[in-house]
């Protein structure tokens, strides 16, 4: 019988690969994650708010957790 992993450590213990699912349970969390917060949207105007949001897709981008 032949074992198929979509997770694994890769040799040399650098890297670990996800291909399948990570979940977090309970009191499960993440540590060590570094990230500039974004402060609550205080716009009154629409243009205001539009320059919020794109504030926050930029920090989005920057810590890779969304596209370019």
């Amino acid at each position: 019988m032949m074992a198929n992993t979509k997770n694994y450590i890769e040799p040399g213990g650098n890297v670990l690969v996800i291909g399948g699912e990570l979940r977090f349970e309970g009191d499960g969390h993440i540590t060590g994650l570094t990230a500039e917060p974004q402060p609550d949207s205080t716009a009154t105007t629409v243009a205001k708010l539009k320059d919020d949001f794109n504030s926050l897709l930029a920090k989005l981008r920057t810590a890779g957790l969304i596209a370019e």
